[in-house]
C-alpha cells in the first residue's frame, strides 16, 4: 500500500546548527504517529518542514503521488489537503470562532459562504463548542482556542493533520478536552501526525512512536515495544527522566 506521506532524509540547518539530519518515515491512511523526544531536537521544524512552512535544505517530501519540495510544486493547493493545528492557536482575535473556522474553505477551497457557514457549525460541533460560535478568541479558554483550531484544519476537510505539540500552551486542566477531541479523531482513523510530550496519549492513540533527539529519528516502533521495552540508549535515558520505565525514579 502506498504512503499517503513519505519524508525522505530531510535536512534543514540554521546557520552553524543542523536541526535535521536525514529524517525520514512514512504515514499511511487512517494512521496516527506521534512524535516524541527532547526539547529543541527538531520535532517540530519536521513538522513546518512537511508543510513548507520551513524549507528544507535538502530532502523531500510527498503527499500521495505529489512532491511536496518539488520545485513549482503549488504549495496552495497540497497546503489545502494538510491541516496544521500549531502550539499556540493562531486564531484571528478579531474574528469570531465561526469566522475563523469557515475562513479556509472560503477562500482556499472556494466554497461558498453558506455551505462554508455550515462546514464551520459541524466542525465546531465536533470539537464540542457548538454554543461558542459567536465568541471572539479573548472570550474563550486556551484549550477552547485550540478546539477552534482544530475545528479550523478539519473544516478544510484534510487528508492529513498535523499537530505541532497541540497542549504544550495550555494549563493542566483544560488539556484533557483537547486531548479527548483527538482520541475522537483517531478512532475515526483520521490520518494525523502529532508533535507531543503527552505520552499517556501517545500510548493510547498512536499505531507507531518515533523517538527523536539531535535532530534524527533514533528508534520508531508500537507504542507497548517502545515505551515499555526501547532498544536505543537515548530513547531508555529520556523514558527514564519521565519515569516511565520500570525501576526508574518516579
Amino acid at each position: 500500500m502506498t504512503a499517503l506521506l513519505r519524508v525522505e532524509n530531510l535536512h534543514k540547518r540554521y546557520s552553524d546548527e543542523h536541526v535535521l539530519k536525514g529524517v525520514s518515515f512514512s504515514l499511511h491512511r487512517g494512521e496516527t504517529k506521534v512524535v516524541i523526544g527532547p526539547s529543541g531536537t527538531g520535532k517540530s521544524t519536521l513538522l513546518r518542514c512537511i508543510n513548507q512552512l520551513t524549507v528544507p535544505d535538502a530532502g523531500s517530501v510527498w503527499l500521495g503521488d505529489d512532491e511536496i519540495t518539488q520545485t513549482g510544486a503549488s504549495l496552495d493547493r497540497i497546503r489545502a489537503r494538510i491541516g496544521f493545528v500549531f502550539q499556540s492557536f493562531n486564531l484571528f482575535t478579531h474574528l469570531t470562532a465561526l469566522a475563523n473556522v469557515r475562513l479556509g474553505p472560503i477562500w482556499v477551497k472556494h466554497i461558498g459562504k453558506t455551505e462554508a457557514t455550515q462546514r464551520a457549525r459541524d466542525e465546531l460541533a465536533r470539537v464540542g463548542l457548538a454554543d461558542k460560535e459567536n465568541a471572539y478568541p479573548f472570550e474563550l479558554s486556551g484549550g477552547q482556542q485550540q478546539r477552534v483550531s482544530i475545528a479550523r484544519a478539519l473544516a478544510m476537510d484534510p487528508e492529513l493533520v498535523l499537530f505541532d505539540e497541540p497542549t504544550s500552551a495550555l494549563d493542566p486542566e483544560l488539556i484533557g478536552d483537547v486531548l479527548d477531541v483527538m482520541l475522537d479523531l483517531a478512532s475515526n482513523r483520521m490520518t494525523m501526525l502529532v508533535v507531543s510530550h503527552e505520552i499517556g496519549f501517545a500510548r493510547a492513540v498512536a499505531d507507531e512512536i518515533l523517538f527523536m533527539a539531535e535532530g534524527s529519528i533514533l528508534e520508531q516502533a508500537p507504542p507497548g515495544q517502545l515505551l515499555d521495552a526501547p532498544q536505543h540508549p537515548r530513547t531508555k535515558g529520556f523514558l527514564a527522566k519521565l519515569g516511565m520505565l520500570e525501576g526508574s525514579a518516579p
